[in-house]
C-alpha cells in the first residue's frame, strides 16, 4: 500500500501542510473528550510520530496498544520542532488487531524478559536503536572495504576442515543417529559429503586462497563455534568479518585495522545520532564521548612480552596470575586498554603455544607476528596475525598440533605456489555493536541468538 516513511516525515519540512499516509504500530494512545493523540512507529526511525486526531462528532475506538494502522491526515508543525499528523477518525484504518495481554505495553522490562520473546522485541525502543545500528555498521563496513579495493567473497559455512584447530565445530550429517554403522570412518563414508563435514568458524582459510589471486578480499557472513561458553560475550552462531590481504606483512594488518574501525565507527556518529544519544542515556553514560575519543587518537602498541610485564608490576590484584605464556583475559586487556595506555591499544607478538597453527613464527622461535586490539570498556574486539607463508615452518606447526594434513591440502598448496607475504584479522560483529551501543549482553545486538541449550 502507498504509504510514507515516517523517518523521512520528521526528518524534512517538506511535507509541511500536506497529506500523507503512514503505516506503523501503536507505541501510546491517549484519549479526551474532543481529541485524542496516539504515538506511531514504523521502524524506520528511533522517533515516534504523533497522530493528533480531531474526534468531533465522528465514532471514535481508542485503538490498543501494539495496533497496526494505517493513517492519513495533513501534516503541521508541532512543538520543540516536530512534525505531528491532523486527522479525523476517518482517516484511521485498523491492520491488524491486538489483544489486552499485547507483552510490550508496559515499559521497563527487563533484557532478559525480552529475550524470552525475541519476535517481539524488535519493536521497543532498544532494539529498534540495536537494529538500526547493525544495519548502519555493516554498510559502513561494506563501503570501507569497496572503497578500498577489496574484493567481497562468500566462503563456505560447510567445510571438511577446522580453521583454529580446536574441533570446536557443528557437525554436518545427513544420517544422525545410527547403530548400523561398525566404526566411524564407515559412518562418514555413508553421509552425503562421504567424509566428516561442519559448520565453519571461519572463512579465513579459504579467505587466504581468494586474496592469493585477488590481492584484497574480505568476508563477512556467519560463523559457528560449539563452545560450552554461557558468557555474555559468546554466541554459538555470530556474523565475522575477515579481510585477508596479500603482499602484507603484520604492521599493514594492523595500519588496516586501525583505519578500518576509525572509519566505521565515526560513519555511525555521523549517521546515527538519535541512537548513539539513546545509548548514551539508558546504557552507557558517556558512550558518545567515549568513541569520539577513540577515534581521536592514534592506538598505542605493545608487545605481548611488554604487556605481562606491565601486569606484573601493576601492583594490581588480579582473578587470573600473569605470568609468560598465559592467555590474556579481559582484566588484563582492560587494564592495559584503561590504565595503561587509556586509550586502544595493539598487542603483539604472543608466544606460539597459544595462537593458531597458521600464525607467521618470529625469528625468536617462541612467539608469532600476531595481533589483538585491546579496547577500553570490552577488552579484545579484532584479532589477527600475519600468516605463516613458509611451506615448511607451517608443516612443523601443524604436525606439532597432530594436525590432519590431508585436510589442509589445498592450503598448504598456497605455500608451494608463488607463495606471498600476507596477514589478515577477524573482526566479531556483534561484539563491535556492542561496544558501539554500550549493551553488556551479545544475546541482545542479534536478532535470535543461539547459545548453549537455547535455540528458538
Amino acid at each position: 500500500m502507498k504509504h510514507i516513511d515516517i523517518k523521512e516525515i520528521i526528518s524534512s519540512d517538506k511535507f509541511i501542510g500536506q497529506s500523507v499516509t503512514v503505516c506503523g504500530w501503536v507505541r501510546t494512545s491517549r484519549n479526551s473528550k474532543s481529541v485524542a493523540f496516539i504515538e506511531l512507529n514504523d521502524g524506520t526511525s528511533l522517533k515516534n510520530i504523533q497522530i493528533v486526531v480531531e474526534k468531533g462528532d465522528g465514532e471514535y475506538k481508542e485503538p490498543r496498544v501494539g495496533m497496526s494502522l494505517k493513517v492519513t491526515g495533513k501534516i503541521v508543525e508541532g512543538r520543540n520542532n516536530t512534525k505531528e499528523i491532523n486527522a479525523v477518525p476517518s482517516d484511521i484504518t485498523v491492520l491488524g488487531d491486538c489483544p489486552t495481554d499485547y507483552p510490550l505495553q508496559k515499559k521497563g522490562h527487563t533484557l532478559e524478559f525480552m529475550r524470552s520473546m525475541p519476535h517481539l522485541r524488535s519493536r521497543s525502543n532498544t532494539f529498534n536503536a540495536v537494529w538500526r545500528v547493525r544495519s548502519v555498521l555493516a554498510a559502513a563496513l561494506h563501503e570501507y572495504f569497496q572503497k578500498n579495493n577489496y574484493v567481497y567473497v562468500n566462503t563456505p559455512l560447510i567445510t571438511g576442515s577446522d580453521c583454529e584447530g580446536a574441533g570446536e565445530m557443528f557437525q554436518v550429517t545427513t544420517i544422525g543417529y545410527n547403530t548400523e554403522y561398525k566404526s566411524e570412518d564407515e559412518y562418514y563414508e555413508n553421509d552425503f559429503f562421504g567424509r566428516k563435514a561442519g559448520l565453519s568458524v571461519s572463512g579465513q582459510l579459504e579467505g587466504e586462497m581468494a586474496a592469493t589471486a585477488m590481492g584484497k578480499i574480505y568476508t563477512f557472513g556467519p560463523s559457528f563455534r560449539a563452545e560450552n561458553s554461557n558468557t555474555p560475550k559468546h554466541l554459538a552462531e555470530f556474523w565475522h568479518i575477515e579481510p585477508e590481504v596479500a603482499f602484507a606483512e603484520l604492521d599493514d594488518v594492523i595500519e588496516i585495522a586501525e583505519d578500518m574501525l576509525k572509519y566505521v565507527i565515526r560513519k555511525l556518529l555521523d549517521t546515527c545520532p538519535d541512537e548513539i544519544n539513546f545509548f548514551d542515556a539508558h546504557f552507557e553514560k558517556g558512550l558518545k564521548a567515549r568513541l569520539e575519543e577513540l577515534i581521536s587518537h592514534e592506538f598505542g602498541r605493545v608487545t605481548y612480552t611488554e604487556a605481562i610485564k606491565l601486569l606484573q608490576e601493576s601492583g594490581e590484584n588480579f582473578v587470573y596470575p600473569v605470568e609468560w605464556g598465559c592467555d590474556l583475559q579481559t582484566e588484563h586487556e582492560r587494564y592495559i586498554s584503561e590504565k595503561v595506555f587509556k586509550k586502544a591499544v595493539f598487542v603483539t607478538d604472543y608466544p606460539k603455544e597459544i595462537k593458531s597453527f597458521y600464525m607467521k613464527q618470529n625469528p625468536d622461535g617462541k612467539t608469532v607476528a600476531a595481533v589483538d586490539l585491546l579496547v577500553p570498556g570490552v577488552g579484545e574486539i579484532i584479532g589477527g596475525s600475519e600468516r605463516e607463508a613458509d611451506y615448511d615452518k607451517l608443516i612443523a606447526a601443524m604436525n606439532e598440533r597432530n594436525m590432519n594434513l590431508e585436510l589442509y591440502s589445498d592450503y598448504l598448496d598456497l605455500r608451494k605456489y608463488g607463495s606471498v607475504p600476507h596477514g589478515g584479522f577477524g573482526l566479531g560483529f556483534e561484539r563491535l555493536i556492542m561496544y558501539t551501543t554500550g549493551m553488556a549482553n551479545i544475546r541482545d545486538v542479534i536478532l535470535f541468538p543461539r547459545t548453549v541449550g537455547s535455540i528458538r
